[in-house]
């Protein structure tokens, strides 16, 4: 069963796996057509130690996971400047090369590192970009991510969304004995933080628009609660433990509300929650059940999950409450929506003939596709740029997370080296 009946009931519990694992990514259906680039390994000024970060690894990891280019494996490259004056374009032409990325490590004052990157269009011959970017040893990868970033909007004129994260829940031991965790990591997977171990559920992880909090339901007092809790600090504090259901957190875009689902007064019903006072604000009055609340963009409307109309089903509602608007009639099931940035597109779970998969509903055309070929996807989540969408889904006996491109022409796969992991939530960019 997927997310909508999770929340709400609290009878799935996650499988086991390892927390502390990274996240290892495999691709699994590429895209025809990708920008072919070349990353050149970066020059190191001091040949007798290792560089401190393989930068180019990084950079040419990030653009292949866009599915929006095919980076050249370095076996292939036809020469290694890193230097401007280096660059024979002829060469790179003869291996039908489009872009061509180089750069240099340099030691810094202060164990600082200059990290100095260009980025030539090869078929015209010319430099389009080039920067240089100072950092600590610590922050190389996160370096690494931007210079992806910069190169990806660059190219394709679309922000990159390479430097950002994504919270997930594991679980680890035996049916009786399971201890619960929830982790942040980098988006390609590296430097998981653990942010909450417990002996009892965790679930929807909820990002707030600065990207330094998150929002999140546990079961550690044996009932469900929704914390709030600082990442970097791990401080955090208790915002709804009423009687009943307390689930499904979500931060309004301003980051000073968060709609949740509520069963207080004995119905499970969307409630918006002011953030800092607690004041409460209940934005539906139906005998249904009504959950997973997502805000629109512009932070007028929610959409949420509803069986008033004999199936679970999306229907919209303005944020301060009123009539409730049905979004989705193809299928017998929509439900855990996730909305794009742009407002444009919700991304849900689709149910139809025992299958639950991803699916998407452009909100201009009414148009609904389906993306993914699982029989049990949920948690769908857009990455800040709109461009993929993470998931958790089945692979054999294991649950994985995996994204598919909002075309659905591009497929990866993300897991531990055993175990399981769940409930995916793609960062915003943060300010």
């Amino acid at each position: 069963m997927n997310r909508y009946f999770r929340t709400l009931l609290s009878l799935l519990l996650l499988a086991s796996t390892t927390a502390q694992a990274a996240l290892t990514i495999e691709i699994t259906q590429g895209v025809e057509g990708a920008v072919p680039i070349a990353v050149v390994p970066f020059g190191w000024a001091d040949q007798a130690v290792a560089a401190p970060e393989n930068i180019s690894a990084i950079i040419s990891a990030d653009l292949n996971r866009s599915g929006r280019f095919a980076a050249l494996p370095d076996r292939d490259l036809v020469a290694f400047p890193t230097e401007g004056e280096q660059v024979q374009f002829k060469n790179w032409r003869m291996v039908n090369v489009d872009y061509l990325v180089i750069g240099r490590i340099n030691p810094a004052a202060g164990g600082q590192f200059d990290v100095q990157f260009q980025l030539f269009d090869v078929l015209r011959g010319s430099q389009v970009a080039g920067y240089s970017l100072t950092t600590s040893r610590a922050d190389l990868r996160r370096v690494a991510h931007h210079i992806s970033d910069l190169i990806y909007e660059e190219i394709t004129g679309e922000r990159g969304a390479f430097n950002t994260q994504i919270a997930y829940v594991t679980t680890a031991g035996s049916a009786k004995n399971r201890t619960y965790t929830l982790l942040v990591a980098d988006s390609d997977g590296y430097n998981p933080q653990t942010i909450l171990t417990s002996g009892q559920p965790l679930m929807s992880p909820s990002w707030s628009p600065d990207a330094q909090r998150v929002a999140y339901v546990s079961f550690e007092d044996k009932t469900a609660a929704i914390y709030l809790q600082e990442i970097a600090t791990g401080k955090r504090r208790k915002l709804a433990s009423f009687k009943g259901i307390n689930g499904a957190p979500a931060w309004s875009p301003d980051g000073r509300r968060l709609a949740l689902t509520l069963s207080r007064d004995g119905n499970p019903e969307i409630y918006s929650m002011d953030v800092q006072s607690g004041t409460l604000n209940r934005l539906t009055r139906n005998a249904a059940i009504d959950t997973e609340p997502a805000w629109m963009p512009d932070g007028r409307s929610i959409v949420f999950t509803s069986d008033r109309g004999g199936s679970a089903q999306l229907y919209r509602i303005p944020a301060t409450g009123g009539s409730a608007q049905r979004l989705t009639f193809e299928g017998k099931y929509n439900a855990g929506a996730d909305i794009s940035p742009d407002g444009r597109r919700i991304a849900m779970v689709h149910g139809e003939r025992g299958r639950y998969r991803i699916a998407v509903l452009d909100l201009d055309s009414g148009r609904m596709r389906v993306l993914t070929d699982g029989s049990l996807d949920e948690s769908p989540s857009f990455a800040p740029n709109g461009s993929m969408i993470i998931y958790a889904t089945g692979a054999g006996n294991r649950e994985v997370l995996a994204g598919v491109s909002v075309d659905g022409r591009f497929r990866q796969r993300f897991s531990l080296q055993a175990g399981n992991v769940r409930e995916p939530v793609w960062s915003p960019f943060g300010k």
